[in-house]
């Protein structure tokens, strides 16, 4: 998946530590931390419940995701559990609920630690949450502001540009300095993957404030925030970025960030 062979026992990249700490840093917490349903409660008792996306529904069942029970405003309907299963609703009439079943089944039967066996998802209990889906002044979604963080310091930030459309996905350093490089899938084609430069956004200082205050728990983590309008919604945090197998190119930064990770 990298381009060279593992060394567990004497890692050096920063993809290689993430794999180490995949086996060998295991804390209760880390899994609350994971469920974007579980996390909720301990961002409003260490951080404030400004920071949440608000919630507007949740259920173990899927048979309960009928327009009924879901709200009149846009949202976004996903799993608490795994990566990539959502659906993002503008109008309720016009979905195809009995679909939208289907998906939430087969969502919850899903255990997300038998794709890249991050353990901290192993247990999580599979749950459909339903929050306000953010949108910015043009009515698309925001952008997505990941911060990664290094021995509790974030080194760089990740953001992910028009979600909805292109969905590039651009780099800088903590003072917004763009980096050449770039961290994503081996299979997508990076080399049209950074989109047009952008300012840093109103809550920039605040977002790094609060995921280096996060990041105290780990070696490495990374915290997801929007900001809409100057306001800053937590998105999520996550332990291990891309399971440890999104490629970091050119590969002399996946070193460079290795060598600053210490375990």
């Amino acid at each position: 998946m990298q381009g060279y062979s593992l060394d567990i026992e004497h890692p050096k990249s920063l993809n290689e530590k993430l794999q180490w700490l995949k086996l060998y840093d295991r804390r209760p917490i880390y899994t609350t931390l994971a469920d974007k349903y579980g996390v909720r409660d301990y961002i409003e008792k260490e951080f404030g419940e400004d920071l949440l996306i608000p919630l507007l529904f949740e259920t173990t069942d899927y048979k309960k995701v009928i327009p009924e029970n879901l709200p009149n405003e846009p949202f976004i309907l996903k799993a608490n559990h795994d990566s990539g299963s959502f659906v993002i609703v503008r109008d309720k009439t016009k979905i195809d609920w009995k679909k939208v079943q289907v998906d939430c089944h087969w969502w919850l039967t899903k255990n997300y630690y038998w794709i890249d066996r991050e353990w901290q998802y192993k247990t999580i209990q599979p749950r459909i949450i339903v929050e306000k889906l953010l949108t910015d002044k043009n009515g698309k979604i925001p952008n997505d502001y990941k911060l990664h963080c290094i021995n509790g310091k974030v080194e760089f930030i990740y953001v992910a540009l028009d979600r909805e459309g292109t969905n590039k996905r651009n780099i800088y350093d903590r003072n917004w300095k763009p980096l050449p490089f770039t961290f994503a899938s081996r299979f997508k084609d990076t080399s049209k993957l950074r989109g047009d430069e952008i300012a840093p956004p109103t809550s920039l200082e605040r977002m790094i404030t609060l995921s280096e205050q996060m990041a105290k728990l780990f070696a490495y983590v990374r915290v997801d925030f929007y900001d809409v309008g100057g306001v800053l919604y937590f998105g999520e945090i996550t332990q291990c970025h891309g399971g440890g197998f999104d490629q970091m190119r050119p590969i002399e930064w996946d070193y460079k960030y290795g060598e600053m990770l210490k375990i």
